[in-house]
């Protein structure tokens, strides 16, 4: 059957033209990468220092064509200057082969300079994933290492752990070389357990990816096999990740071009509401594993920058990440460096060592590290088998959002709400939950609102063993935002209302007595609900009332939409008359089924 045949048996049987849909969004996708991605292509000649006949930006002369321009002796090039840009030629689908079966991932190349809202955009509106709840930027050497069997399967397991059950994004170089490797291995034990997909984000240099000729295409499916030739100077890109943003200056062979735009993405984002109507933005911690000189520069620029970005730094896996273990360890909480002005001479000479660097560099690395132990409050140090104060022995998954909460400085109110969104109790207990913690005023109640609506079953019962009375928190209100909230698990109640209530209007907030007509259909005429008793009627206008008079003298009166539904946020203080349910768990019970 033709497309066009397809069309008109659907428009006869009263099914949607999906065909035709799908390929406009197709198109749609296309043009609108077409038109919002750039590549870059030098377009003039600036010859580079160790070969005069060869551009700076790594091709040589004759690639770039007979009538190039010739830039002055000793001109410094400059991407800005030197390349031309115009529309992407290189975005869809790369198949990495070699595997039982090939793994997927989407791909695009774009301009260093391209603006981080659109690649949001790209990724969450073209791409469909969900925003993130917490993103791990991951740091570390580009070049080949080994880590420890145990250390290596203690960083797999928290890694995984921690992206898993916080709906994270990953950010790493994107290559299959060094730190990245280490956490594609990690991500490959993520696929082979089908619990999830983790979302891994390769950025890497365009110029620097093997075969990256053979990605030029729009909207192909671009088999690739992930073998790098020993003598070739360029990556490939790792199989394990699932996106690839490939970032093009116009050089070839040379790392850099991601630097500054990986890091303008990673303030964007952290810049983001972590929902709509909190105050939370979107919490960023970057994890250190092994690293080299540029490593060091990195985490002395996020604990420096504003707002600063948290540290983890796995002791033991090499190199960068355990001379700044090691400085973290002897510096003062004050600031006072005493200690280590005393070992200058020993750490100047095991940073030459271990980077194989010249003494004027090696200094200038030890007064890197010197800068970021003043900002040691924001770097942590995870070591295996390390306890905690309580005695546990801590997992990477811990350490890296507990590091989050000391450096955000976060109220508990917020580290509660934060806990909740990436559903961790245990979270919660060991580092919310403590001994002497006080509470203001409705600060449970909205947590219990906020894990009721989320389905947070776990929060719930932490929230009652802590002090939160269902009865008292239960009110006709509360009640009523339940059933017409759409977060939590699917249900049926909706189309059970167009039974009962039909031809309402478009937005219209369903209340207790709609619930109550559903509840007397579904049982046949032999239950007349509460809700629909004549003697409920004046308590809920009066309690409604009430309600919007408390909202609308409120500063904190806030009207949302939440699909479709202009729904009366905000807590309301609890009062006697307002607790009007003998047994709350029976109501909740009933809205849960429902």
């Amino acid at each position: 059957m033709t497309p066009k045949e397809l069309n008109k048996y659907c428009a006869r049987v009263g099914v949607e033209d999906t065909f035709d849909d799908d390929q406009r969004d197709t198109k749609t996708t296309r043009s609108w990468i077409e038109s919002t991605f750039q590549k870059r292509d030098c377009k003039c000649f600036v010859a580079s220092a160790k070969d005069e006949h060869v551009c700076w930006c790594g091709l040589s002369k004759t690639a770039h064509g007979a009538n190039i321009p010739v830039a002055p002796a000793g001109e410094a090039w400059l991407p800005v200057k030197h390349t031309q840009p115009s529309p992407t030629d290189a975005y869809g689908t790369v198949e990495f082969q070699g595997g039982p079966h090939p793994t997927k991932a989407q791909y695009v190349r774009l301009s260093h300079d391209t603006r981080p809202e659109l690649i949001v955009q790209l990724l969450t509106r073209e791409w469909a994933l969900e925003r993130p709840k917490l993103l791990i930027t991951i740091q570390g050497g580009k070049a080949n290492f080994d880590l420890q069997p145990k250390l290596k399967k203690v960083l797999r397991k928290g890694l995984l752990k921690a992206a898993k059950t916080t709906g994270a994004w990953i950010f790493t170089g994107g290559t299959n070389t060094g730190v990245t490797r280490q956490v594609g291995d990690a991500l490959q034990l993520e696929r082979s357990q089908r619990a999830g997909r983790v979302v891994s984000i390769g950025i890497a240099p365009w110029g620097i990816v093997e075969g990256a000729n053979d990605l030029i295409g729009k909207g192909r499916d671009v088999p690739y096999h992930a073998m790098a030739s020993p003598r070739s100077k360029l990556a490939v890109l790792n199989n394990r990740h699932a996106y690839f943003l490939l970032v093009d200056n116009g050089s070839v062979g040379r790392y850099g071009a991601e630097i500054v735009l990986r890091r303008k993405l990673e303030k964007y984002i952290a810049a983001q509401k972590l929902h709509p109507y909190t105050h939370s933005s979107t919490p960023v911690v970057c994890l250190v594993i092994e690293g080299g000189t540029n490593t060091v520069r990195a985490v002395l620029e996020y604990v420096t920058d504003t707002p600063p970005v948290p540290v983890v730094v796995c002791d033991g896996s090499g190199r960068a990440a355990d001379l700044i273990a090691f400085v973290h360890k002897y510096a003062s909480e004050t600031g006072e460096q005493t200690v280590l002005e005393s070992m200058r001479d020993y750490l100047i000479g095991t940073i030459q060592k271990t980077f194989e660097v010249g003494l004027q560099q090696a200094e200038c690395l030890y007064s890197e590290l010197l800068q970021c132990t003043r900002k040691k409050n924001l770097i942590t140090v995870f070591r295996i088998q390390e306890r905690a104060e309580g005695g546990e022995v801590q997992e990477l998954d811990q350490v890296i959002l507990t590091a989050l909460f000391r450096a955000q400085h976060l109220s508990p109110s917020e580290q509660l709400s934060l806990a909740l969104t990436w559903n961790r109790v245990d979270i919660a207990r060991s580092e919310i939950f403590v001994y002497g913690q006080e509470w203001p005023r409705g600060a449970l109640d909205e947590a219990m609102m906020q894990a009721l609506e989320h389905d947070r079953i776990d929060f719930v019962k932490l929230l009652l063993e802590n002090g939160v009375s269902m009865r008292k928190f239960l009110t006709i209100p509360r009640l009523e935002e339940l059933y017409n909230t759409k977060s939590g698990p699917s249900n049926t109640l909706r189309y059970i209302l167009r039974d009962v209530r039909p031809h309402l209007p478009r937005g219209y907030i369903h209340t207790l007595h709609d619930i109550g007509l559903v509840i007397n259909k579904l049982m046949g005429g032999a239950y007349r609900c509460y809700y629909t008793r004549r003697k409920f009627r004046p308590i809920y206008a009066k309690v409604m009332n009430k309600s919007v008079n408390v909202h609308r003298n409120s500063a904190s009166f806030t009207r949302h939409n939440a699909g479709g539904l202009s729904l009366i946020t905000g807590f309301m203080p609890v009062t006697t008359e307002m607790a009007l349910f003998d047994y709350p768990f029976n109501e909740l019970l009933v809205s849960i089924l429902y």
